[in-house]
């Protein structure tokens, strides 16, 4: 039976990135960045501003870094980012609607062995795109095929590339929603050993700009007063309608009962150049139980054991003081039978 099936890789870094093929043809190894005419400049990816109905020109360098000639497919997507953070761009078997059709590049390009193409594009922004940030990704990729020893062949689409960040011009709109935000306590198993408490909180961008948001936490018990440690993520990268998820641990939190924990949000824009502009930042109580159940569960059932021996004890002083009594009642019962018991106060004589 002859089966095919396809699969995707996808690379989208930064200047000087690799990628190596190997397939049942010689392997291909190859590399994508931004450039000028003269080569590539050192950029990681595109960062563009433009007014609605504008367009700019920039150039794409494809490196062969292997020993043959390759033709390379050349393709623009829109862009997003993965629930890790990484950007990606949408595979060719998905269509584009937004910056990704604002793109026009040739659809392939020969590049000599151990050589470089630099490649235009032109970036059209339509007349009526939304202001804010927009997100493309570029790439060069390659087919090939491999057959396995059952017949089965593999066909892989292999790219790799760099995002194009697009910001038009317009009215800028920041903006985050904690959609959710819960807390669970993980119960050290020394009993003598303080805990931790994860915080999951679910962050949306519901405005029209990229953002960065660092999550914060600090436990604040109510029962027990004094600073804990504090936890703090790396900033969560968010698009604009982005909606991703994260976790920030915090170490130190000693099984009281219930502790409340402040977590804080400081988002912060991020402009074309690189830089960041912060928003006012949000915070939020969260309340988690931090029963140490498993350690009451022990002193509960250290509590039954002693109670057992303490009744068994009393139960045994109890069935010795039976047998004390029963003893002595025999013992008085006996001599009344052989006419020892002499009663108290009564006179002894002879008859006259």
């Amino acid at each position: 039976m002859f089966a095919t099936l396809v699969a995707l890789v996808v690379q989208l870094a930064g200047a000087g990135a690799g990628a190596a093929l190997a397939a049942d043809e010689p392997t291909v190894t190859w590399a994508a960045s931004p450039a000028n005419e003269a080569g590539p400049d050192g950029r990681s990816w595109v960062e563009l501003e433009l007014d609605p109905g504008e367009s700019t020109s920039d150039h794409l360098a494809v490196r062969n870094l292997g020993a043959e000639e390759i033709t390379f497919t050349l393709a623009a997507a829109d862009g997003y980012l993965t629930p890790t953070g990484r950007f990606n761009m949408l595979p060719s078997d998905q269509e584009s609607t937004d910056a990704g059709t604002w793109i026009d590049i040739a659809e392939t390009v020969t590049v000599p062995p151990a050589g470089t193409e630099i490649v235009p594009f032109t970036v059209e922004v339509p007349a009526n795109a939304t202001p804010g940030d927009h997100a493309a990704g570029i790439a060069a990729s390659v087919f090939s095929v491999n057959s396995s020893e059952t017949g089965t062949r593999l066909g892989v689409e292999s790219r790799i590339g760099f995002r194009v960040m697009t910001r038009v011009s317009g009215a800028v709109q920041p903006a985050v929603n904690v959609a959710a935000i819960s807390a669970a306590y993980d119960l050290s198993w020394n009993p003598f050993a303080p805990g931790a408490i994860d915080v999951t909180t679910e962050l949306e961008n519901s405005g029209n700009v990229r953002l960065e948001v660092p999550v914060s936490a600090a436990e604040k018990s109510g029962t027990l007063p004094g600073s804990k440690e504090s936890g703090v993520t790396d900033p969560v990268q968010l698009l604009p309608g982005d909606r991703r998820s994260t976790v920030v641990h915090v170490s130190e939190v000693w099984p009281l009962g219930f502790a409340i924990v402040p977590v804080e949000f400081r988002p912060m824009v991020v402009e074309p150049d690189g830089g960041v502009a912060p928003m006012a930042p949000i915070s939020r109580d969260v309340f988690v139980w931090t029963m140490p159940w498993p350690h009451l569960l022990i002193l509960l059932a250290g509590a039954l054991i002693v109670c057992a021996l303490l009744w068994g004890r009393r139960r045994q002083a109890r069935e010795v003081e039976r047998l004390v009594r029963d003893a002595q009642e025999r013992g008085r019962r006996e001599a009344l039978a052989n006419g020892a018991l002499v009663e108290t106060g009564a006179p002894a004589g002879t008859g006259a």
